[in-house]
């Protein structure tokens, strides 16, 4: 006897082995025995062999009209043999009792089950929104189908264009867009990215990156609500300093200027001075929280996402020509000997007289002329006339450096230079991805870039302590040590920074374009206000929560945003590539089967290379340029030298490079680097 049993939502039959009054034991044609309560058991037949009933069944069950059988079927409960003998005949045979229970089963909006094989028809305004709802999904199924189709063909249809970056970084698996490429990509056996690249979905390499990452974190557009700047109610005084800045050409957000005083009388104190919208701009205000929402400013060749309006830039940047606003740190230096005498914070208007442009002036402020001899070119004004005080910062600063450097336990190496970027036929708007573009090199140490670094990093560190010597908290940047894989953080507690060799490191010094200085700088005007009274008086409180939330929102967009810088700048270096014609370079091996470019910002994997040494220096052949995976590869073509160099490919930060990718973009930005200029005035 054989047996057709419901078991876990699933019909079977098979073998009874042997059967009691409340299960039975079952052979099924596996072999597989099982055993099956005697409720579960919902027909018993002699004949024909199990697989034979369910596959006549089966192919009985779909001949089946649901509309004819819902009419046929009783207001109340029924039991599918009732109904296939209503729908059959009187005499239902065993192939119908059994399609009539498959095809009752399947069809939920027709029929609910009301026990095992026991059912009750649904009402008749269940039933036809049933049937709106199931062809809805089969036309949906049909566009999907269309959609996928178009896309193997290499067309790639708006809907899913418009989805396009949603798709591939935030899915929503059950959106029809999703589901088309998921199956054109089974079709064609590609990868999402590039069966839609194919497909054109991706009209510009450089518009995919810049979308993608607007996509991430600027998903209502770069924009800025109507923000008025607010005005600094105080009466502040007027500095008797002439100050001036050091910055890029393009730079508009000018946070920093200095001022040199008392030169020749044994006695010189060094101004350093802070553009101050921590004066006017309030914690919680609107203007701040559009601040805190974007946390910093983004850099990318030719183009920047300003933290702050414009309007509201100009309204406290430290423009030549105007009485600006500042939170200035007065330090008091013997002339001779450089030691510090003291140092005062003060909260005043300084006299801005010049905007130093650095890259107008590094080829002609050489260190020769800065210590009092000669210079090949001319130096122009307003810098010639400002050589002394620079003479003087140039000194200092070579000072300041030795004795971080002491703190540190070992020089500071730079091994590798930095590159400046500069798109040519560029109006300053949003790049298109084709303008030529100029790469050059700057280097780490130039007596501008240290002069304004060493300033940063002291007031950095005095006003980080001076806060923590009032009890203010404030967030800073430490590192334990200069061991490899030993981290940068940052936290509300001072604690030495080994990577800079100071005694504790806090922002300050860019509050018009990162938000933890305009943070830092609440607290600094806290305590120049109210000394040793400023931990009450001050917006954040010692163990603040919020200061833990700004810290860890800063550190994710402030990594993300240079993470998208690195992949801008590895962007426009293929583009040089292309534009340059260049199919070759030299480089150095700092990795297994990894080079890095000697004369430009690139590392690229290279075939040959796995077994040569660290430092050994190479000619490669390039390959094929992806400029939406943004990778490159090479082929060892010859070794240039016998014995490498010494090498340490990481500039103190124990942070190395990788090439960069769409997906996961390695970011090279070493804490070394806020040893240059870079650091506190990023490029624009």
């Amino acid at each position: 006897m054989y047996a057709l049993f419901e078991e876990g939502g699933r019909f079977q039959a098979g073998r009874v082995l042997s059967q009691a009054e409340s299960s039975a034991q079952v052979e099924l044609d596996s072999g597989k025995r099982v055993k099956v309560k005697s409720a579960h058991i919902l027909l018993t037949f002699e004949k024909p062999q199990p697989a034979e009933l369910l596959a006549a069944a089966q192919a009985l069950a779909e001949t089946i009209e649901l509309d004819l059988a819902w009419e046929f079927a009783p207001d109340e409960e029924f039991g599918f043999a009732d109904l296939a003998r209503d729908y059959f005949s009187e005499k239902a045979t065993l192939e119908q009792q059994a399609a009539a229970l498959l095809r009752l089963h399947e069809a939920p909006h027709y029929f609910r089950r009301a026990g095992k094989g026991r059912f009750r028809k649904a009402p008749a305004e269940i039933v036809q929104q049933a049937l709106v709802a199931l062809e809805k999904k089969k036309q949906l199924q049909q566009q999907i189908a269309a959609w996928a189709a178009e896309l193997a063909a290499g067309s790639c249809p708006a809907p899913v264009r418009e989805q396009l970056f949603r798709i591939l970084f935030k899915p929503d698996k059950n959106a029809p867009e999703y589901k088309a490429v998921v199956e054109a990509s089974r079709t064609a056996q590609m990868a999402p990215l590039a069966l839609l690249q194919k497909a054109g979905a991706i009209d510009s390499p450089y518009q995919f990156h810049w979308k993608r990452f607007l996509f991430d974190y600027f998903p209502k557009g770069t924009g800025f609500p109507p923000l008025a700047a607010p005005a600094i109610d105080e009466e502040l005084p007027l500095a008797a300093v002439q100050a001036f800045s050091i910055d890029d050409s393009s730079t508009t957000e000018i946070d920093d200027a200095l001022s040199v005083q008392g030169l020749g009388t044994g006695t010189v104190t060094v101004g350093i001075h802070i553009a101050a919208p921590g004066l006017a701009m309030q914690p919680g205000t609107p203007i701040d929280q559009v601040a805190r929402q974007r946390l910093s400013t983004v850099y990318m060749p030719g183009h920047k996402i300003t933290m702050l309006p414009d309007e509201v830039v100009q309204a406290y940047t430290l423009m030549e020509g105007r009485d600006c606003p500042a939170v200035s740190l007065y330090v008091t230096f013997d002339e001779a000997s450089l030691v510090v005498k003291e140092s005062q914070t003060r909260l005043e208007r300084v006299p801005i007289a010049a905007n130093l442009r650095h890259d107008q002036l590094d080829e002609h402020l050489s260190e020769d002329w800065l210590e009092g001899g000669a210079t090949a070119h001319a130096v122009p004004e307003p810098a010639a006339h400002l050589r002394e005080p620079l003479s003087f910062l140039w000194r200092l600063a070579k000072h300041l450096k030795g004795l971080r450097e002491v703190v540190r336990g070992k020089p500071e190496t730079f091994s590798r230079p930095d590159y400046n970027f500069r798109l040519l036929d560029h109006d300053g708007g949003e790049p298109r991805g084709s303008e030529p573009v100029e790469i050059t090199v700057r280097r780490r140490g130039a007596p501008l870039d240290l002069i304004v670094a060493e300033a940063m990093i002291l007031a950095n560190s005095s006003w980080g302590q001076w806060l923590a010597e009032l009890g203010v908290p404030a967030i800073y940047r430490s590192q334990a040590s200069l061991a490899p894989g030993v981290k940068v953080r940052m936290g509300t507690k001072a604690a030495p920074h080994a990577g800079i060799g100071v005694k504790c490191y806090a922002w300050s010094t860019s509050p018009l374009r990162r938000y933890t200085d305009l943070v830092n700088q609440w607290q600094i005007v806290a305590a120049a206000r109210h000394g040793r009274t400023a931990a009450l008086a001050a917006p954040f409180k010692p163990k603040d929560a919020d200061l833990f939330s700004i810290i860890s929102s800063f550190d994710a967009a402030y990594s993300a945003y240079n993470g998208y810088q690195a992949g801008m700048e590895r962007f426009w270096t293929l583009q040089y590539l292309r534009q340059q014609g260049l199919k070759e370079l030299v480089g150095t091996v700092f990795r297994e089967g990894l080079v890095r470019a000697d004369d430009l910002p690139l590392v690229l994997p290279v075939l040959g290379t796995e077994q040569l040494p660290r430092g050994a220096k190479v000619r490669v052949r390039l390959g094929d340029i992806d400029d939406i995976t943004l990778d490159v590869s090479g082929t060892l073509l010859e070794r240039l030298d016998t014995a490498p160099q010494a090498l340490s490919g990481e500039d103190d930060s124990g942070e190395e490079e990788e090439p960069a990718g769409p997906i996961a973009i390695a970011v090279d930005v070493a804490e070394g680097g806020e040893l240059d200029n870079a650091a506190d005035n990023p490029p624009s």
